[in-house]
């Protein structure tokens, strides 16, 4: 039987440390950091200012200032792409917006301009982050049960492992550059939990069907055949997806960016982890089997 390219279990002590690595600046991130949340989750007010070309946004937060807006040295300034400005704050009175927008216009000498003011009270942003919340829970419980169904028990926890390690990256990486989360980055999430459960069950369905007449062969380098022979598939799928969302990340709008840069982050991790986390995990926890012990202590030091 020839010898798989790349010795994927051979070194999965360095994919783990590259994984570990990974998640410790990730959840360092996250614990330092924090995510910083769109009013959408916290409840707030996002005013849109067009025709700001020559404005910095020192000025705006001078004028927010000046207009009263609480909290104004924290509000979130960003800049788009036709000349303008979206600015979110905390202010929960709709009216009080308004009144905050027009001043700020008046102040900043912008062009006349229709009142351009979303505010969310604080009240709907908790029932969106309960909802978000039982989504992605509901999603890990079906994936979790489907999985099990399909192959096996341990297939399906570290199927979930893995998810769980793309999410976190994911949040890490988002954190660490401070963009914010909105229901989008949620959507962005969920979307990832379908691609990288997507690839390890390709994974998974092969050492599975391998594991059916191994013989002469411990698993875990069973298993290490087995991704290679969908590795070339893996990356074909992989790198198909990855280029509209790297398009949509070069040319999207400001919004659809963060959505693309969500959503790039954890395609990547999920086409990793599939390989260098669910299945090295996989294969060490079915080794310890007593059908597959006996096998690793015959052949485990035979050519595969």
């Amino acid at each position: 039987m020839r010898r798989p390219a790349i010795d994927f279990m051979g070194n999965k002590k360095w994919l783990f440390a590259f994984s570990a690595l990974l998640l410790a600046i990730s959840i360092g991130s996250l614990a330092i950091r924090g995510i910083t949340f769109g009013i959408e989750f916290q409840g707030g007010t996002v005013m849109t200012l067009i025709g700001a070309d020559e404005v910095s946004t020192a000025e705006v937060r001078d004028a927010l200032d000046a207009a009263g807006v609480a909290d104004a040295g924290n509000a979130v300034i960003q800049p788009t792409e036709d000349g303008g400005y979206l600015v979110r704050t905390t202010e929960d009175d709709a009216d009080l917006a308004a009144d905050h927008f027009q001043q700020v216009t008046d102040t900043l000498g912008l062009p006349e301009q229709d009142v351009n003011v979303t505010t969310i009270g604080p009240g709907w942003g908790e029932n969106v982050t309960r909802a978000a919340l039982w989504a992605l829970l509901a999603s890990l419980v079906a994936i979790l049960g489907y999985v099990s169904l399909r192959f096996e028990y341990k297939m399906s926890l570290t199927a979930i492992v893995a998810l769980v390690h793309d999410i976190v990256i994911t949040l890490g990486i988002y954190s660490l550059f401070g963009l914010e989360f909105t229901p989008n980055t949620m959507a962005a999430l969920l979307t990832i939990l379908g691609y990288s459960l997507y690839d390890t069950v390709v994974v998974f369905h092969r050492i599975r069907e391998n594991g059916q007449r191994l013989v002469k062969q411990t698993f875990q380098q069973m298993a290490n055949e087995s991704i290679n022979q969908v590795l070339a598939r893996s990356i074909n799928t992989s790198l198909t997806s990855l280029i509209p969302v790297a398009c949509l990340l070069a040319f999207g709008g400001v919004t659809l960016k963060d959505f693309a840069f969500a959503l790039f982050i954890g395609m990547m991790a999920g086409a990793y982890s599939s390989i260098g986390v669910a299945s090295p995990i996989y294969a060490l926890w079915k080794e310890r089997e007593p059908k597959f012990q006996a096998l690793k202590k015959k052949y485990e030091n035979r050519a595969a």
